[in-house]
Protein backbone atom coordinates (compact mmCIF):
# COMPACT_ATOMS: atom_id res chain seq x y z
CA UNK A 1 0.00 0.00 0.00
CA UNK A 2 1.30 3.45 -0.88
CA UNK A 3 2.05 5.70 2.03
CA UNK A 4 0.17 8.93 2.69
CA UNK A 5 3.24 10.91 1.64
CA UNK A 6 3.24 9.33 -1.79
CA UNK A 7 -0.48 9.95 -2.22
CA UNK A 8 0.05 13.61 -1.27
CA UNK A 9 2.88 13.94 -3.78
CA UNK A 10 0.72 12.37 -6.47
CA UNK A 11 -2.07 14.83 -5.71
CA UNK A 12 0.35 17.77 -5.87
CA UNK A 13 1.65 16.48 -9.18
CA UNK A 14 -1.84 16.09 -10.63
CA UNK A 15 -2.89 19.56 -9.49
CA UNK A 16 0.32 21.09 -10.85
CA UNK A 17 -0.15 19.31 -14.17
CA UNK A 18 -3.73 20.51 -14.52
CA UNK A 19 -2.90 24.12 -13.64
CA UNK A 20 0.34 24.30 -15.65
CA UNK A 21 -0.74 22.60 -18.84
CA UNK A 22 1.98 24.42 -20.77
CA UNK A 23 4.87 23.06 -18.70
CA UNK A 24 6.96 20.78 -20.87
CA UNK A 25 9.90 18.55 -19.95
CA UNK A 26 12.34 20.89 -21.69
CA UNK A 27 11.51 23.71 -19.28
CA UNK A 28 13.42 24.16 -16.05
CA UNK A 29 12.14 24.37 -12.49
CA UNK A 30 15.19 26.22 -11.18
CA UNK A 31 17.98 26.12 -13.74
CA UNK A 32 20.62 28.02 -11.76
CA UNK A 33 20.32 25.64 -8.81
CA UNK A 34 20.29 22.63 -11.13
CA UNK A 35 23.44 23.83 -12.88
CA UNK A 36 25.18 24.19 -9.52
CA UNK A 37 24.13 20.70 -8.49
CA UNK A 38 25.23 19.39 -11.89
CA UNK A 39 28.71 20.86 -11.33
CA UNK A 40 28.85 19.19 -7.91
CA UNK A 41 27.83 15.86 -9.47
CA UNK A 42 30.54 16.20 -12.13
CA UNK A 43 33.17 16.88 -9.45
CA UNK A 44 31.96 13.77 -7.61
CA UNK A 45 32.12 11.77 -10.81
CA UNK A 46 35.62 12.95 -11.71
CA UNK A 47 36.97 12.42 -8.20
CA UNK A 48 35.35 9.11 -7.26
CA UNK A 49 33.06 7.37 -9.75
CA UNK A 50 35.16 7.65 -12.91
CA UNK A 51 38.40 6.39 -11.28
CA UNK A 52 36.54 3.43 -9.78
CA UNK A 53 34.89 2.73 -13.15
CA UNK A 54 38.28 2.78 -14.88
CA UNK A 55 39.66 0.29 -12.38
CA UNK A 56 36.56 -1.87 -12.75
CA UNK A 57 36.95 -1.86 -16.54
CA UNK A 58 40.33 -3.57 -16.15
CA UNK A 59 38.83 -6.59 -14.35
CA UNK A 60 38.47 -9.86 -16.30
CA UNK A 61 35.54 -9.71 -18.70
CA UNK A 62 33.75 -12.76 -17.21
CA UNK A 63 33.71 -11.01 -13.82
CA UNK A 64 32.37 -7.79 -15.31
CA UNK A 65 29.74 -9.65 -17.33
CA UNK A 66 28.66 -11.55 -14.23
CA UNK A 67 28.33 -8.32 -12.24
CA UNK A 68 26.34 -6.70 -15.05
CA UNK A 69 24.04 -9.73 -15.28
CA UNK A 70 23.55 -9.73 -11.51
CA UNK A 71 22.64 -6.02 -11.25
CA UNK A 72 20.38 -6.27 -14.31
CA UNK A 73 18.56 -9.20 -12.76
CA UNK A 74 17.98 -7.18 -9.58
CA UNK A 75 16.73 -4.23 -11.65
CA UNK A 76 14.32 -6.49 -13.53
CA UNK A 77 12.48 -7.17 -10.26
CA UNK A 78 10.95 -3.68 -10.47
CA UNK A 79 9.71 -4.45 -13.98
CA UNK A 80 7.34 -7.10 -12.60
CA UNK A 81 4.95 -4.77 -10.69
CA UNK A 82 5.37 -1.88 -13.15
CA UNK A 83 4.63 -4.09 -16.17
CA UNK A 84 1.52 -5.27 -14.35
CA UNK A 85 0.49 -1.66 -13.64
CA UNK A 86 1.00 -0.83 -17.33
CA UNK A 87 -1.13 -3.79 -18.37
CA UNK A 88 1.76 -5.14 -20.44
CA UNK A 89 1.25 -8.87 -19.96
CA UNK A 90 3.92 -9.78 -22.51
CA UNK A 91 6.57 -7.82 -20.65
CA UNK A 92 5.26 -9.19 -17.35
CA UNK A 93 5.90 -12.74 -18.58
CA UNK A 94 9.37 -11.86 -19.86
CA UNK A 95 10.34 -10.07 -16.64
CA UNK A 96 8.98 -12.71 -14.29
CA UNK A 97 10.39 -15.60 -16.29
CA UNK A 98 13.78 -13.94 -16.60
CA UNK A 99 14.08 -13.27 -12.85
CA UNK A 100 13.03 -16.81 -11.92
CA UNK A 101 15.35 -18.53 -14.39
CA UNK A 102 18.37 -16.28 -13.86
CA UNK A 103 18.00 -16.31 -10.06
CA UNK A 104 17.99 -20.12 -10.00
CA UNK A 105 19.65 -21.73 -13.00
CA UNK A 106 21.64 -18.53 -13.56
CA UNK A 107 23.18 -18.67 -10.07
CA UNK A 108 21.56 -15.61 -8.49
CA UNK A 109 21.68 -13.75 -11.79
CA UNK A 110 25.41 -13.93 -12.48
CA UNK A 111 24.61 -15.95 -15.60
CA UNK A 112 21.88 -15.09 -18.09
CA UNK A 113 20.32 -18.32 -19.40
CA UNK A 114 16.96 -16.54 -19.75
CA UNK A 115 18.29 -14.55 -22.70
CA UNK A 116 19.35 -17.74 -24.46
CA UNK A 117 15.79 -19.08 -24.41
CA UNK A 118 14.35 -15.84 -25.78
CA UNK A 119 13.29 -13.93 -22.67
CA UNK A 120 14.04 -10.23 -23.17
CA UNK A 121 12.77 -8.12 -20.27
CA UNK A 122 13.06 -4.35 -20.40
CA UNK A 123 13.72 -2.31 -17.28
CA UNK A 124 10.49 -0.54 -16.36
CA UNK A 125 9.92 1.89 -13.48
CA UNK A 126 7.01 3.88 -12.09
CA UNK A 127 8.08 7.05 -13.87
CA UNK A 128 7.72 5.19 -17.17
CA UNK A 129 4.40 3.82 -15.95
CA UNK A 130 3.09 7.35 -15.34
CA UNK A 131 4.36 8.31 -18.80
CA UNK A 132 2.49 5.37 -20.34
CA UNK A 133 -0.69 6.72 -18.72
CA UNK A 134 -0.14 10.01 -20.50
CA UNK A 135 1.26 12.08 -17.62
CA UNK A 136 3.66 14.75 -18.82
CA UNK A 137 7.20 14.86 -17.48
CA UNK A 138 6.81 18.24 -15.85
CA UNK A 139 9.85 20.46 -15.49
CA UNK A 140 13.41 19.23 -15.50
CA UNK A 141 15.90 19.55 -12.65
CA UNK A 142 19.01 17.86 -11.24
CA UNK A 143 19.30 16.05 -7.92
CA UNK A 144 22.52 15.70 -5.92
CA UNK A 145 24.22 12.35 -6.66
CA UNK A 146 21.09 10.94 -8.35
CA UNK A 147 21.45 13.28 -11.33
CA UNK A 148 18.89 14.48 -13.88
CA UNK A 149 15.18 13.96 -13.37
CA UNK A 150 11.76 15.50 -13.89
CA UNK A 151 8.75 16.06 -11.65
CA UNK A 152 7.18 12.84 -12.95
CA UNK A 153 10.35 10.78 -12.62
CA UNK A 154 11.17 12.08 -9.13
CA UNK A 155 7.72 10.95 -7.97
CA UNK A 156 8.42 7.68 -9.73
CA UNK A 157 11.63 7.26 -7.73
CA UNK A 158 9.72 7.54 -4.47
CA UNK A 159 7.05 5.06 -5.54
CA UNK A 160 9.72 2.68 -6.83
CA UNK A 161 11.15 2.45 -3.32
CA UNK A 162 7.81 0.99 -2.18
CA UNK A 163 6.86 -1.32 -5.04
CA UNK A 164 10.32 -2.62 -5.96
CA UNK A 165 10.64 -6.11 -4.40
CA UNK A 166 14.38 -5.58 -3.84
CA UNK A 167 13.82 -2.27 -2.04
CA UNK A 168 10.99 -3.94 -0.08
CA UNK A 169 13.32 -6.54 1.46
CA UNK A 170 16.29 -4.21 1.95
CA UNK A 171 15.70 -0.52 2.73
CA UNK A 172 12.10 -1.24 3.82
CA UNK A 173 13.40 -4.16 5.91
CA UNK A 174 10.39 -6.36 5.10
CA UNK A 175 10.39 -10.06 4.36
CA UNK A 176 9.28 -11.44 1.00
CA UNK A 177 9.17 -15.18 0.27
CA UNK A 178 11.38 -15.73 3.35
CA UNK A 179 13.99 -13.37 1.85
CA UNK A 180 15.22 -10.32 3.73
CA UNK A 181 18.11 -7.88 3.57
CA UNK A 182 19.29 -4.50 4.82
CA UNK A 183 20.38 -1.05 3.70
CA UNK A 184 23.92 -2.22 2.97
CA UNK A 185 22.61 -4.80 0.49
CA UNK A 186 20.54 -2.16 -1.31
CA UNK A 187 23.22 0.50 -1.61
CA UNK A 188 25.93 -2.04 -2.49
CA UNK A 189 23.90 -3.26 -5.47
CA UNK A 190 22.98 0.27 -6.54
CA UNK A 191 26.62 1.30 -6.27
CA UNK A 192 27.70 -1.67 -8.38
CA UNK A 193 25.04 -0.74 -10.94
CA UNK A 194 26.39 2.82 -11.21
CA UNK A 195 29.99 1.65 -11.56
CA UNK A 196 29.04 -0.94 -14.19
CA UNK A 197 27.09 1.65 -16.19
CA UNK A 198 29.87 4.24 -15.89
CA UNK A 199 32.46 1.69 -16.99
CA UNK A 200 30.42 0.77 -20.06
CA UNK A 201 30.23 4.43 -21.04
CA UNK A 202 33.71 5.75 -20.34
CA UNK A 203 34.35 6.73 -23.96
CA UNK A 204 30.82 8.05 -24.41
CA UNK A 205 31.10 10.36 -21.41
CA UNK A 206 34.51 11.58 -22.53
CA UNK A 207 33.23 12.26 -26.02
CA UNK A 208 30.24 14.17 -24.68
CA UNK A 209 32.46 16.28 -22.42
CA UNK A 210 34.91 17.13 -25.24
CA UNK A 211 32.33 17.92 -27.90
CA UNK A 212 29.66 19.79 -25.92
CA UNK A 213 29.54 23.56 -25.87
CA UNK A 214 27.19 23.33 -22.89
CA UNK A 215 27.63 20.00 -21.07
CA UNK A 216 24.62 20.63 -18.81
CA UNK A 217 22.31 21.05 -21.81
CA UNK A 218 23.82 18.01 -23.54
CA UNK A 219 23.16 15.75 -20.54
CA UNK A 220 19.66 17.18 -20.26
CA UNK A 221 18.92 16.43 -23.91
CA UNK A 222 20.29 12.88 -23.64
CA UNK A 223 18.31 12.18 -20.47
CA UNK A 224 15.00 13.47 -21.82
CA UNK A 225 15.38 11.60 -25.11
CA UNK A 226 16.29 8.41 -23.28
CA UNK A 227 13.23 8.65 -21.02
CA UNK A 228 11.00 9.36 -24.01
CA UNK A 229 12.35 6.26 -25.79
CA UNK A 230 11.77 4.09 -22.74
CA UNK A 231 8.18 5.25 -22.31
CA UNK A 232 7.49 4.56 -25.98
CA UNK A 233 9.32 1.22 -25.71
CA UNK A 234 11.46 2.24 -28.66
CA UNK A 235 13.95 -0.25 -30.07
CA UNK A 236 16.88 1.49 -28.41
CA UNK A 237 15.37 1.62 -24.93
CA UNK A 238 17.05 -1.52 -23.59
CA UNK A 239 20.32 0.24 -22.77
CA UNK A 240 20.41 3.13 -20.32
CA UNK A 241 21.27 6.33 -22.19
CA UNK A 242 21.73 4.24 -25.32
CA UNK A 243 22.06 7.38 -27.47
CA UNK A 244 24.81 8.89 -25.33
CA UNK A 245 27.18 9.01 -28.29
CA UNK A 246 24.88 11.29 -30.30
Amino acid sequence: MLSKKIIKLMCIFLITSSISSKVYAAEECFENVSRSIFKFNMVLDNAIIEPIAKGYSKLPRPLRNGTSNFTSNISTLLSIPTSLLQGDLNQLVHSTGSVIINSTIGIFGFLNPAEKIGLQPSIEDFGQTLGSYGFGAGCYFVLPVLGPTTVRDSIGLIVDSYIDPFAHVTIREKELLSISGNNLDYYSVKGATVVDFRSDNLSNFNSLEKNSLDLYSSFKSVYLQDRSNKIKNSLGDQDDWGNLEN
